[in-house]
Parts: C-alpha cells; sequence; structure tokens
C-alpha cells in the first residue's frame, strides 16, 4: 500500500510544476498493471468509486423510465429525465444519442425500460460503460445519485494502462492526495495479487508533466 505522504509528494510536484494556465485543469492519475493477463475477463477492473471529495464539479446524471421513478429522480435533482418514447425516438438518432453518451457520466433506469434502453440505446452506451444502473420500483434514488454525483468509473477491458480524473488544479492538494488514496485502495482490493499487481501509478495535471507516485 502506498503511504499518503508519498501521494501527497507527488500532487504537490504535479501542481507546482505544471506551466501556469488561465483555467481550470483537471488533475489525472494513470495505473499500469502487471503480472496479470487482461485478455482474461475475470482479471478486468469495472468499479464505480465514490471519491471523498469529488472531481471538482458534480456529475451529470440521467435517469430513464416513467411514472414513480420521475417523482424520486425530480426529488434527489437528477439532470434530466428520458421517457420510453424518447428513449425510441434517441435510437434514430445516432448523433444525439452519442451526445447524450457523452455527456452524462452515469444513467439509472426503471427495470421496466431496460429492455428499450438495450435496444435502443445499448449501441451508445454500452461502449462507454453506461449502461444503466437498473433501479427497482419505488426504491428511493436519493442517496445513490448523490454518490453517483462524486464518483469516477474505472473500466479496464482488455487494456493493462488506464487513467481517470481525481479532481482539478483549484481543489486543495490534500484532498486530491485522498481521492489518488481511494482510487488505489479500490484497485488493489480489485486485483488478484493486490499491490503487487500495479507497476506504477502517476499524477498529472491536463497540461502539466506526469509524476510519478510509485
Amino acid at each position: 500500500m502506498v503511504e499518503r505522504k508519498v501521494i501527497l509528494e507527488a500532487v504537490n510536484t504535479a501542481i507546482e510544476s505544471a506551466p501556469e494556465r488561465n483555467f481550470k485543469e483537471s488533475v489525472d492519475i494513470t495505473i499500469n498493471l502487471r503480472n496479470i493477463d487482461m485478455a482474461q475477463p475475470k482479471n478486468r477492473i469495472d468499479e464505480t468509486i465514490a471519491l471523498p471529495h469529488g472531481i471538482g464539479a458534480p456529475n451529470k446524471i440521467a435517469v430513464l423510465g416513467k411514472g414513480d421513478i420521475t417523482t424520486l429522480a425530480k426529488k434527489a435533482g437528477v439532470d434530466i429525465i428520458i421517457g420510453p418514447e424518447e428513449i425510441e425516438r434517441l435510437g434514430g438518432e445516432p448523433r444525439e444519442a452519442r451526445k447524450l453518451a457523452n455527456e452524462y457520466k452515469f444513467f439509472l433506469a426503471d427495470t421496466a425500460v431496460m429492455p428499450l434502453v438495450g435496444r435502443y440505446l445499448g449501441v451508445r452506451l454500452g461502449p462507454k460503460g453506461r449502461m444503466p444502473t437498473p433501479v427497482p420500483p419505488g426504491m428511493d434514488i436519493g442517496p445513490l445519485v448523490e454518490r453517483l454525483r462524486n464518483s469516477v468509473k474505472i473500466r479496464t477491458k482488455d487494456k493493462s494502462v488506464f487513467s481517470t480524473i481525481i479532481g482539478t488544479t483549484e481543489m486543495d492538494q490534500e484532498q486530491l492526495a485522498d481521492n489518488v488514496d481511494t482510487i488505489l485502495k479500490k484497485v488493489e482490493s480489485a486485483l488478484e495479487s493486490g499491490e503487487m499487481n500495479i507497476r506504477s501509478v502517476y499524477v498529472k495535471t491536463t497540461m502539466g508533466p506526469a509524476v510519478k507516485v510509485i
């Protein structure tokens, strides 16, 4: 397990060595795995990780369905609600559906419309790892929405190198270090040999140099 002070030092260096910009940059982590066969589906990582300090702005969340779930979605303050007719319409509008898949980071759907989602939007959402989380009738989605607002999705597929955002340059460096620590612990727990399967970890700002954590 990587020591917290090592993570913080790397984050500090990444922020301080980045060229000064007049806009807010994201800060990312890149993890390189080793000694693991990513061609085997059982070795792949597919995790949604709630970060203690979020990523600098809340994720946009879409809810698909009708009836009770729309009432719950409005109460939870989701960004968009998409009914069954709209799901079907989007199936014939590939450009609009692609934009939807890019703009919204997480999708929730009433179990009743999941077949429609798979038929009409699966080709757009599936490859991005954004197929909706099914929501049983009557479930209060408020706590789930709140958690997803501050979460990142890690999906390796068959790649041994993957990256994700951990925040922005406007966030406190201690907060960024906490986020890195959370991600590393979750990734280690998902790997067969834990930290022994991690070759290297880097952090960097959008325009700055990569700084090695381990």
